[in-house]
């Protein structure tokens, strides 16, 4: 393996979120990870992720409804199909049923680009600040993101904001394969039923825990590609995370200083942001629904409710549970987030731009000896908004969702009123 960064910078630093991640983040991130069911119901809602480490998906058994609430499932043509809202023959069921399914595929898409592909600029960002403890501007505030997103883009091009956005999806690939090969051999269970138990919830952790821990050398492979500066970065091939990733876990091909923390080090903060993470966001996702769906059986009973209304609301809770989850879990972890980062990219000789004028590199030489000296040295030397750094990357990410989801729900509220 040939490496890619320059041999002549010793000891420099590492989402978000992601991200980010955490795509955090890359944070995210934001960077947390899709859980699909072991089960063969494909009509189980599966989330998307957020910014490994950290997964978004503890609805605990539930399923994602297909008509409006209340309604009672009434067969239309046969015993195997299921009613859609504003079905009144066979004919206009099976429409109804096709632009149902459109419009839950579209929503669900309009997501997932938002917080994998449009989101990823601000995961860059908010990842390459978090690691730079020479930056002066902590970036608290949007306006000033998006004035340094601008100079990154005019200096180096583009690609200087979406870097290493396909090493983000190749580590949400690994960790949701580790999860199923795990579960598969062992008795840990993917998902919580209505019915758990004390016992139960915590061989649920476990799992994430150990799926974490496959996923971490991965993580910090990716998590260099998102910081690497585009000015020193070479042409890296898309499986670079996967080799990398492998190099560190053997010790081989990775060039590092002597700094470079040992995975065993890692191990502890990674696996306590990540479960801290999933159990955050799984909690406030349940209770949004929860309040969501009770809100709308309220506000539209089932005699009252119109097509669209309940073609809405079958599908937007979902997403909104999800989007405040995630946006609860990134904005209460951020601190643990950016000590998490610092001590995955130390002695990783990586270079990253200069967060304060929007050109030039830096080398990363910081000397932590764990996570409690990472915290105090924070504490100490940047002050305790120094944790905070490039929180206006969270803000700028999460205003760009909340704007898609709300834009994609005016437009198909407009295509099913004229297809009504």
């Amino acid at each position: 393996m040939h490496p890619r960064r320059p041999d002549g910078f010793d000891g420099l630093g590492y989402r978000g979120g992601g991200g980010g991640g955490s795509r955090e983040e890359a944070g995210g991130s934001t960077f947390a990870a899709k859980s699909f069911s072991s089960s063969s119901d494909l009509s189980h809602w599966v989330t998307t992720p957020p910014d490994i480490p950290g997964s978004r998906n503890l609805h605990w058994g539930e399923k994602t409804p297909h008509y409006g609430p209340g309604a009672a499932p009434a067969p239309l043509g046969g015993a195997g199909e299921e009613p859609y809202p504003g079905s009144c023959s066979s004919g206009a069921g099976a429409s109804s049923e096709q632009l149902n399914r459109f419009a839950g595929f579209g929503i669900g898409l309009a997501s997932l680009f938002t917080e994998n592909v449009l989101a990823h600029p601000c995961i860059v960002l908010r990842r390459q600040c978090q690691v730079n403890y020479h930056a002066r501007h902590y970036h608290l505030t949007p306006f000033t993101v998006i004035n340094i997103m601008y100079s990154f883009n005019k200096t180096q091009g583009p690609r200087a904001l979406w870097k290493g956005m396909g090493s983000t999806f190749i580590v949400q690939g690994i960790t949701l394969g580790a999860e199923g090969i795990i579960s598969e051999f062992t008795h840990l269970p993917r998902e919580l039923s209505h019915k758990w138990s004390p016992k139960k919830v915590g061989e649920h952790l476990l799992l994430k825990a150990l799926t974490y821990v496959v996923a971490m050398p991965f993580y910090s492979a990716s998590l260099i590609e998102t910081v690497q500066s585009e000015i020193i970065r070479d042409n890296t091939g898309i499986l670079e995370c996967v080799k990398e990733g492998i190099g560190r876990v053997i010790g081989m091909g990775v060039p590092h200083s002597k700094r470079l923390l040992p995975l065993l080090a890692l191990t502890f903060p990674t696996v306590l942001h990540g479960v801290l993470h999933y159990i955050i966001s799984s909690i406030i996702q349940k209770f949004v629904l929860l309040v969501l769906k009770r809100k709308n059986a309220h506000s539209h009973p089932t005699e009252s409710a119109s097509p669209v209304q309940s073609v809405l609301d079958a599908y937007f809770p979902e997403l909104i549970a999800s989007f405040a989850a995630s946006l609860c879990s990134d904005v209460m972890l951020y601190p643990l987030e950016t000590v998490l980062h610092r001590l995955h990219i130390q002695g990783t000789r990586t270079i990253i731009d200069n967060t304060d004028l929007g050109y030039e590199v830096l080398p990363i030489n910081t000397q932590y000896e764990g996570m409690r000296d990472c915290i105090n040295s924070i504490k100490q030397e940047e002050g305790m908004l120094g944790f905070y750094k490039g929180f206006g990357a969270i803000i700028v990410q999460y205003t760009l969702h909340a704007a898609v989801l709300q834009i994609t729900k005016i437009i198909y509220s407009t295509l099913l009123q004229s297809n009504v």
